[in-house]
């Protein structure tokens, strides 16, 4: 008995064998018992036993997330996403537009030499403008340039926009997809094909949206992704539409939902449920509007509740991770209520509801904080997870220090009550680790610093003084900068670099400052993250003060305190 790829869903009753002692249940794919008719989209492995196959994600956080209100990525924020995402295992990372900006042609000639380890890296564009072949087109030359292995395309399905947007000829829009596809193969690239406002489309022109799907599988699109792009579609219309499509044309088929009627995750789900084989979608659901799918969810339902293959062995743990990590590199808040990953999403309050979750936690929870990264939270005593630190401590193979395990996390918990997020800032806690650790050496010891500041003919004047101890020798040393923070870096290299030739191949690439207790105006706390580099690695470090220079010194302080364990072999992989 075979399996195909693709299947409808609703005709069929599957059962979990995870709790059987057969040989099959220990793998990673979970297996189920056909109890009717065989599902098509699962992988044959024995009689009436199969295993569910993979769901394909493809992030457009890059692109599409960062069309979000006060969302902009810095080219050293998206390559340093687009690798954490590749850790991870999502299968495509959109980069964005190559001819759209500057930083983003730069983004895949930077992407066109990184060594990735999963995900292919996608370049997006439109079809090839009117009447212009394919090959002569400027953006579908840049997108081919672009040297992604993988190319998005997106083109017309409602024939409102062709008319009145597209201001073309309803056949001259079918050539334009046909063109776009079969130029971009014929330079041997994988294509997805994204048909936008494919449900508005197909519902006010079902004939010609149908021939639009026809035209990008004939010119061989690998993949027809149907947009929600309003985000005004239900969960049976999605279902509808990708049943339909596979129907008539047989191809693969993948989801991108937008979140306006707050239906991307339901939305999403349906088509996998109805075929689709790839979710598109964003880290935290940013982007235009009201936003996209959140992947994260997605993915921890799809891992979690169906059982599908998503990320790599133990990615869904690191979700939390990941959700916080994307949030400190836009300088976005968290959302304490966002499901699986926000900080209240696991929290219990007071009374009966605490001492139920303390006997049996799953009556409160559909499933355990630490399957995604995340920790139960009893409010008034704030409890986390020890997970978490053991798979940031693997490097220092300190997993069966259990005494040092709780030390960490305890410094943790009464750093992050003070405002401090280590997600973003990993260079701060493997700092941190060394110290609760004892393997922390100092690099110096510091007197004092001062930062004065003029205003001079109406252009301000910067300079630092800083004195300190270093290798037993006192050095008292100025430098100069177009700010604060510049001044402070130029006298700690003064200081340094004589002791730490290493220092000078470091670089400070990005700076973020946050209000982490607005309520307290001009007094409240702010949180500084500073991005650094060298020439293999970039790491970040985090200070929290209501003085912002102070803050930015104890940043700037974990920089080159991490560079120069670093370059003493200390802290392991970045």
């Amino acid at each position: 008995m075979n399996f195909c790829t693709s299947c409808n869903a609703g005709h069929l009753k599957l059962h979990n064998l995870n709790s059987t002692t057969d040989t099959q249940s220990s793998r990673r794919k979970s297996v189920w018992l056909l109890q009717r008719s065989p599902c098509r989209r699962g992988k044959f492995d024995g009689p009436g036993i199969i295993i569910m196959s993979r769901i394909q994600l493809y992030d457009t956080t890059l692109r599409d997330g960062s069309q979000g209100e006060g969302v902009n990525f810095s080219l050293q924020d998206k390559l340093m996403i687009a690798t954490k995402l590749d850790n991870l295992g999502f299968d495509y990372i959109e980069g964005g537009y190559p001819l759209s900006n500057p930083k983003d042609e730069e983004f895949f000639k930077r992407a066109a030499d990184m060594d990735w380890k999963h995900a292919k890296v996608c370049a997006f564009g439109m079809t090839r403008r009117k009447e212009i072949d394919a090959s002569d087109d400027i953006g579908m030359q840049a997108l081919v340039n672009s040297k992604a292995p993988v190319v998005t395309i997106v083109g017309k399905t409602w024939d409102l926009h062709v008319n009145e947007v597209l201001r073309v000829s309803l056949e001259e829009n079918l050539a334009m997809i046909r063109d776009s596809i079969a130029y971009v193969k014929s330079e041997g690239r994988e294509v997805i094909y994204d048909a936008e406002h494919c449900f508005d489309g197909w519902h006010a022109n079902p004939d010609y949206a149908m021939q639009t799907w026809k035209a990008a599988a004939e010119a061989g699109a690998d993949m027809i992704c149907m947009c929600d792009t309003n985000g005004g579609t239900l969960p049976e219309q999605i279902a509808a539409g990708v049943s339909a499509l596979q129907k008539e044309l047989g191809v693969a088929v993948g989801i991108h939902c937008h979140n306006d009627s707050e239906l991307a995750v339901a939305n999403s789900l349906a088509g996998v449920n109805a075929g689709a084989v790839q979710v598109q979608g964003t880290i935290n659901g940013i982007g235009e509007r009201c936003g996209n799918v959140d992947l994260i969810s997605m993915a921890a339902n799809l891992a979690l509740k169906m059982h599908y293959d998503v990320l790599v062995d133990g990615g869904i743990k690191r979700l939390t991770e990941l959700s916080r990590y994307v949030y400190e590199m836009a300088n976005m808040n968290f959302r304490n209520g966002q499901p699986f990953v926000g900080n209240s999403a696991f929290a219990h309050k007071g009374g009966m509801h605490v001492h139920a979750v303390n006997r049996i936690a799953h009556s409160y929870e559909h499933i355990t904080p630490e399957s995604v990264g995340n920790a139960r939270r009893v409010l008034v005593s704030e409890l986390s997870g020890r997970s978490n630190i053991m798979a940031k401590t693997t490097k220092f193979r300190l997993e069966e220090d259990g005494v040092l395990q709780t030390k960490i996390l305890t410094a943790v918990q009464d750093l992050e009550n003070d405002g401090y997020q280590f997600e973003a800032a990993e260079a701060s806690f493997d700092l941190l680790v060394m110290k609760q650790a004892g393997t922390y050496q100092q690099a110096f010891e510091l007197d004092h610093y001062r930062v004065n500041v003029e205003n001079q003919s109406r252009e301000p004047v910067t300079d630092a003084v800083i004195k300190l101890t270093v290798d037993n020798e006192v050095q008292l040393v100025v430098g100069e900068g177009d700010g604060p923070v510049n001044a402070l870096d130029s006298a700690l290299r003064k200081a340094l670099t004589s002791s730490y030739p290493g220092l000078s191949e470091m670089t400070l690439v990005d700076y973020k400052v946050r209000v982490i207790n607005s309520t307290e105006g001009t007094a409240a706390r702010v949180r500084v993250v500073i991005e650094s580099k060298d020439k293999t690695d970039v790491w970040s470090t985090v200070g929290v003060s209501e003085n912002i220079i102070e803050a930015s010194w104890i940043a700037l302080v974990d920089a080159f305190e991490y560079k120069i364990h670093k370059d003493r072999g200390a802290v392991g992989d970045v």
